[in-house]
């Protein structure tokens, strides 16, 4: 039997992230993935894919509505090949998870490829894939088995036409008419590629807003891109019955106004969350229970209640982002090393992939409020600046939350172009605690969509914006 510092069940951003670091730190190290690609939910069937078919979809809509503007023309029609889209997403998929096969090997961590579960605390069972079943001893153990979609419970998802963001990265055919129930990050990029590629895209979302986590501005933004690309945005919706009907699916809702209202499209997308995923790993046998929402209960080391084993990413309590899985994976093998790791979790971004793009970090004005923090705020929109207009990327803007006596930035909240990446310049001024004013006097290249930061800072200096 072979023996471990440390074994990680699950190979996920969190999983294989917290493996190489344990590497790193001189650790004896073994992964263990149930599926024959590594890379979870995130590398397969999640975030890389998704934006495969997003950038895929954005060339697409850019050649049909904008190339003649830039001065560009295509003879002849423009078409789509939904089968070759397909393909260069699956390219781009099997290229990353073959990189993290390559990066396993390179630390030289032992990978088994199967079910993982627990015969007690120090013991784990590897049902292999092919081959004889395993059994290791592992001093330490990892759990980061991540998450799968949520549904509600009168909902069959068919996954033919009642789907799941799973279906959804991989369908043979455009929908005429795609119904999303939910209006969160999922839900809300993959409507937009269908729209893009010439799809009824009709969102139905129980709360009064859509991304309803996010600042009340920055919904109320992309609520305004969305419809004005004649997506149906249908809020204070709830879903009470979705009935497949051959080829057709109806959704049936109530209204604010208690107004029982049917929805006919021939592809329906539940987009309703993600809920911890820990089938198979018979906890109980190490002496662990999950809580009321199915999640590993841990402690603010990531430390379940035995000892020896701890829990990351989607399968633990906080948002179900790869990039949180990925600090939670690199302080726990810190804390195996001995090392003091800290996460300031107000500090992890979010980001809608959507175009434009949405990003915060931080609180929000709704929480600031809340909270009865005094605050100030500095707003700056997008189309106010030059590289906005040179590339045609007007929409959006950048809001900055400051607190009204220190000026130290509380949460930084942008729409636009390329705020996924922008959205680092904020993490990076509230982690060092920077006023809206160090911000201000800081020199931002021109033209550049960061641009916008600078002048929302200097916005919520006195109101120093210049451009507006």
């Amino acid at each position: 039997m072979s023996t471990y510092d440390v074994a990680v069940i699950g190979s996920g951003p969190g999983g294989y992230v917290a493996a190489i670091r344990c590497a790193q730190l001189g650790l004896k190290t073994a992964i263990i993935e149930k599926y024959a690609t590594m890379g979870g939910t995130c590398l397969n069937v999640g975030c890389i894919p998704s934006k495969a078919l997003l950038d895929s979809s954005h060339h697409y809509d850019d050649a049909i509505k904008h190339f003649e503007e830039h001065g560009i023309e295509i003879p002849g029609e423009i078409k789509i090949n939904l089968e070759k889209m397909m393909a260069r997403k699956a390219s781009v998929v099997e290229q990353t998870t073959k990189g993290i096969e390559f990066l396993m090997s390179k630390n030289k961590i032992d990978t088994f490829q199967g079910v993982g579960s627990f015969k007690d605390k120090t013991h784990i069972h590897i049902a292999v894939a092919e081959g004889d079943d395993v059994e290791i001893e592992a001093k330490n153990t990892i759990i980061a088995t991540g998450s799968k979609p949520a549904s509600l419970p009168f909902i069959n998802i068919d996954k033919e036409r009642i789907i799941t963001s799973t279906e959804a990265l991989k369908l043979k055919e455009i929908p005429k008419h795609l119904i999303v129930i939910g209006g969160g990050v999922i839900g809300l990029e993959l409507g937009q590629v269908y729209k893009r590629l010439g799809s009824e895209v009709t969102v139905v979302e129980y709360l009064d807003r859509i991304i309803p986590t996010m600042d009340g501005a920055q919904s109320k933004e992309l609520t305004k891109v969305l419809k004005k690309a004649k997506v149906s945005i249908n809020t204070s919706h709830k879903v009470s019955a979705v009935e497949r009907k051959g080829d057709e699916v109806v959704v049936t809702a109530t209204d604010k106004k208690d107004n029982e209202v049917e929805f006919t499209g021939d592809y329906v997308l539940v987009s309703v969350g993600r809920k911890a995923y820990t089938d198979g790993l018979n906890l109980e046998a190490a002496g662990l229970k999950t809580d009321d929402r199915g999640r590993v209960e841990v402690n603010e080391h990531l430390q379940t209640s035995v000892s020896n084993i701890y829990a990351i990413g989607d399968v633990v309590r906080g948002a179900m982002l790869a990039h949180k899985a990925e600090e939670e994976g690199v302080f726990v093998a810190e804390t195996l090393a001995g090392q003091k790791p800290h996460i300031d979790y107000n500090l992890i971004p979010g980001v809608v992939y959507t175009w434009p793009e949405v990003a915060s970090v931080g609180k929000t004005e709704e929480q600031l409020k809340e909270a009865g923090v005094a605050y100030k705020t500095g707003q700056f929109p997008m189309r106010a600046l030059g590289r906005s207009r040179a590339s045609g990327d007007i929409d959006g803007f950048v809001k900055i939350l400051a607190d009204k006596e220190t000026d130290e930035v509380l949460g930084v909240h942008m729409v636009g172009a390329r705020v996924a990446d922008l959205i680092a310049e904020g993490v990076t001024a509230m982690e060092f605690r920077a006023s809206a004013e160090d911000i201000a006097i800081m020199s931002h290249a021109h033209p550049t969509y960061a641009e916008a930061v600078k002048e929302a800072a200097l916005a919520a200096t006195e109101d120093r914006a210049l451009h507006i």
